[in-house]
């Protein structure tokens, strides 16, 4: 019987014996889809612009075949591309609201430059289904609660994530266009917040789930900071969540319609940095800076779409989710930095 920290795959037959090229696979989400691929797969694709064995592919490092170098390299492109049946065009660049509200010219033109180069590339190899993952940064400040897909192009996405916003905008327009001119098979998902092992824990880059329990073991402080009142929301989604929903729509979608990928539940940040605070034990008092921006005030997925279409609920619940990637900071993150902290 499976943990409930490991939902089943979508449907493996679907996936096996195909060679799939995951974009981004060497990353926190597409480390676990290429974990979970990996078994059913003939081959897996995946190109990264490190050097050696990227740390979180290690497990299946012997099993999947890595192309190296920059996707904004048409030939890179190419290469990674050749005779792959499924494309997953994950790979991304992005960070918390510090990092996005400095960087919107930089932030769109990386991710903009690879998915031009990228897609491309896939139309060449005539590439059988493409995914692309947008994300919820689409949509406005102003939109509806839950919201749905027809607003995904409604007004300016929320201000602190514009550059990225538009760049995953543009990222959906090209992939139906090119679906409508060239007659390939796309489908899109925009997921919700993402978090779990192997998050992205940089201080100067992360996403306010790592950001929380990296405040929660600071041992310089006492005091846990959030950013804004705490009363913003957000509908976060366990990673292994975020795998199979990837998956049941790449599987099933090719009109390049949206489909939110998302919990129904709407979490705020305050009750989220008390559960990373009683998960850590560390005895810190939490504090909210009004002062700091928060990002979008609301966001809730509306999930209709993803229950009727494709059969997805989320599976993992919050506190569950945060207890495994809280214990994946003490054992992984800390060791490394050389600091302690007390167990519960």
């Amino acid at each position: 019987m499976s943990s409930p920290l490991t939902p089943p795959l979508a449907d493996p037959a679907y996936w096996r014996g195909k060679r799939v090229l995951v974009t981004g696979g060497s990353g926190f989400i597409g480390s676990h889809l290429v974990e979970r691929l990996r078994p059913f797969c003939g081959a897996l694709v995946v190109p990264t612009r490190r050097e050696g064995v990227p740390p979180f592919l290690r497990a299946v490092a012997k099993d999947v075949e890595i192309v190296r170098g920059d996707l904004r390299d048409a030939a890179i492109a190419g290469a990674a591309c050749r005779g792959a049946e499924v494309a997953i065009l994950l790979a991304a660049v992005v960070g918390g609201i510090e990092y996005n509200q400095a960087h919107h010219a930089s932030i769109f033109r990386d991710n903009m430059s690879v998915f031009l180069a990228t897609i491309e590339a896939v139309r060449r190899a005539s590439v059988g289904r493409v995914l692309v993952v947008s994300s919820a940064c689409v949509y406005p400040r102003a939109c509806s609660i839950p919201t749905p897909e027809s607003e995904g192009f409604v007004d300016r996405p929320e201000p602190t994530n514009e550059g990225y916003g538009w760049s995953k905008r543009m990222e959906e327009f090209l992939g139906a266009v090119y679906a409508r001119e060239f007659g390939m098979s796309v489908a899109v998902v925009r997921p919700y917040n993402a978090y779990g092992p192997r998050d992205n824990f940089d201080p100067a880059s992360s996403h306010v789930i790592p950001a929380l329990i990296r405040k929660a073991f600071d041992p310089g402080s006492d005091v846990l900071e959030v950013w804004g009142s705490g009363r913003q929301s957000r509908s976060f989604l366990y990673v292994l969540d975020f795998v199979d929903g990837l998956l049941r729509i790449c599987e099933r979608a090719g009109d390049a319609e949206p489909t939110n990928l998302g919990a129904a539940e709407e979490t705020s940040i305050g009750d989220a940095a008390r559960i990373i605070a009683a998960l850590a034990g560390t005895g810190k008092r939490i504090e909210f800076d009004t002062g700091r921006p928060e990002g979008q005030p609301r966001r809730r997925c509306d999930t209709a779409r993803l229950k009727r279409l494709f059969d997805f609920r989320a599976r993992v619940v919050l506190r569950d989710g945060l207890a495994a990637t809280v214990e994946y900071f003490r054992s992984e993150i800390l060791p490394a930095a050389g600091a302690a902290a007390p167990r519960r």
